[in-house]
């Protein structure tokens, strides 16, 4: 008779679920003495169950393929909730397994006993409960299968303990439910949108991380349609094709973006939600008529005002609409604005380099040329997003992974490991801030132990840089956003990964080659990056500039007379003496 750990270990087999990640407990010691046996599912031990939760995340953004997340009861959930929540605002199916205690004792006050479906229900698709033994196989394919489905999301599957731990006479019969297969559009609805972007003189397409797969680049040359995504769809359309706009169109984006953007008199928008990241705290507001598809309800007719909401799988609308469009011709004049507008971006960028630290779109340029194409780059909260966001240019899905919507600290280098561990044929970078690095930072160890060879670009300027961009600009003063030093080299030393530090522009070249060099011989490294933030994100000022101009005229002149007697105040005090 097999055990329940037995039944639930077969059942991610069958998914093709490549890794299980967390922290063996009392409870789980036969789940991991199951998964020790597989020869097709890998337990990884991590440092902290909230790094467990972000290396699910990257598997499958890298991938393709199911993460898992397997915990012990209470803490081991309670620690995985920041990346399950960042998986469910994100949209990235992801299967958590949390053990449950013990049912068969009738005992109170047990070790780690918490309403654990009260703290999953509100952030997965689902919680599932498996009543006996026989129904774990049948239960976790089952959640397997409802995370994929639909708008993707996390499933939780809580399995007592007993159940693990008991035999039980054999699986109950999988009949796994196929689930509805993906919206398809309603014809009329297709021959309304092609009638709507018929009439349009120029359409904007605008696309999210939904739209992966979609043949959007015959829709955009079908269309020539100039073509923005959001920051999750980074890399949905490829960012060196002529049409290629911005990650965003709002007040976020440079102002040739705008300028394309605004003289668009029509939005096709397809995989996407308009929400407070994407949309640069709701600074882009689409030109109408705006057709919006998403393949749930739940994104439509929302945050903008829609002129055609349209369910459905994002694939087969682009094939139905594609068949009902007629190809327009090449827009000379609008295609000259792309390509200058990204020349005087990057010409600025060039222009503002400095010669102590090192230039951001420097560093990031340096690294794509080194790493190549075919990377994969994590991003952390804050700065390092908008940065990697503004600067790499993307020619696939699946190759910026970073967290937008619950916009969690601490994503990047557990992701990293995912994404490298789920593809370890392909070059992965993961950008971290300092202050982001001292919450997830010591999964190097499990980078080091599991031989993962990725590249953890540390961009240190010891603060909390977008935070403190964001006081400095709005309040004049920085406030508990400046970090207290660290160590970084001893650190890697002490974990075993090398390290390299990268203090100034003209080292950039030699710097990179070096870790590019480590990571190929197949080893994690470390650099310490010196980096200068003088300048700001075009996302951080246009969010500065929206969130601003919505305040009454009365607290605009507060802040603004806050933040300048500050500023006099500051210029007025006696300097120290060195």
């Amino acid at each position: 008779m097999p055990t329940g750990a037995e039944s639930v270990v077969r059942a991610l087999e069958d998914e093709d679920v490549p890794f299980a990640f967390g922290i063996p407990g009392t409870h789980t010691i036969e789940l991991y003495d199951a998964l020790a046996r597989s020869s097709r599912v890998k337990p990884i031990l991590v440092t902290d169950e909230q790094s467990a939760s972000f290396m699910a995340d990257g598997v499958w953004r890298a991938s393709g393929r199911l993460g898992c997340a397997a915990l012990v009861p209470g803490a081991g959930l309670t620690h995985a909730l920041s990346g399950i929540a960042e998986a469910f605002l994100d949209t990235i199916p992801m299967l958590v397994l949390s053990c449950g205690v013990r049912r068969d004792t009738g005992m109170a006050f047990q070790l780690h006993d918490i309403d654990q479906v009260a703290l999953a229900r509100p952030i997965t698709k689902g919680v599932l409960q498996p009543a006996h033994g026989a129904d774990l196989y049948r239960t976790v394919r089952e959640a397997c299968r409802i995370a994929r489905a639909g708008v993707p999301g996390p499933v939780m599957v809580e399995v007592p303990a007993e159940l693990y731990l008991l035999a039980h006479e054999g699986d109950a019969a999988p009949a796994l439910s196929l689930g509805a297969p993906p919206p398809q559009p309603p014809p009329e609805l297709v021959e309304r949108a092609a009638a709507l972007l018929a009439r349009a003189r120029r359409p904007l397409l605008y696309l999210g991380f939904g739209a992966r797969g979609a043949d959007v680049v015959a829709l955009a040359e079908t269309l020539e349609a100039p073509v923005a995504t959001t920051i999750h769809g980074k890399g949905v359309f490829p960012e060196s094709h002529p049409l290629a706009l911005w990650p965003g169109f709002g007040d976020a984006a440079p102002p040739f973006a705008r300028a394309v953007a605004h003289e668009c008199d029509a939005t096709l928008a397809i995989g996407c939600r308009f929400g407070e990241v994407a949309t640069g705290s709701y600074g882009a507001r689409p030109r109408r008529p705006l057709i919006h598809v998403d393949i749930g309800q739940t994104a439509l007719e929302r945050n903008v005002d829609t002129d055609l909401a349209i369910v459905s799988d994002a694939g087969a609308f682009v094939d139905a609409l594609l068949a009902r469009l007629t190809h327009r011709p090449i827009d000379v004049a609008m295609r000259a604005a792309i390509r200058d507008g990204h020349a005087a971006v990057e010409r600025a960028w060039r222009e503002k380099a400095g010669t102590t630290s090192v230039t951001p779109n420097a560093l990031l340029d340096s690294l794509q040329r080194r790493f190549g194409p075919a990377t994969i780059y994590t991003a952390d909260s804050g700065n390092g997003t908008f940065l990697a966001m503004e600067c790499l240019r993307l020619e696939r899905a699946g190759h910026f992974l970073a967290p937008v919507d619950y916009s969690c600290m601490g994503y990047s280098i557990p992701a990293a490991i995912g994404a490298k561990l789920a593809r370890p044929e392909t070059p992965c970078v993961a950008l971290t801030g300092d202050g982001a690095f001292l919450m997830t930072g010591l999964e190097l160890l499990t980078a080091a132990s599991h031989e993962v060879a990725i590249a953890v670009i540390v961009l240190r300027d010891h603060e909390l840089a977008q935070i403190a961009q964001l006081q400095s600009l709005a309040l004049g003063r920085k406030s508990a956003s400046q970090l207290p030093n660290y160590d970084l080299e001893q650190l890697c030393g002490g974990v075993g990964v090398q390290y390299l530090r990268l203090d100034r522009d003209v080292e950039i070249a030699d710097v990179v080659d070096l870790a590019a060099g480590i990571t190929e011989r197949g080893g994690p490294v470390v650099v310490d990056v010196a980096i200068d933030y003088s300048q700001k994100t075009y996302f951080t000022k246009g969010v500065v500039k929206t969130n601003f101009g919505r305040l009454p005229w009365a607290d605009r002149l507060r802040f603004v007379l806050r933040a300048l007697g500050r500023r006099v105040s500051a210029a007025r005090r006696p300097q120290p003496v060195r």
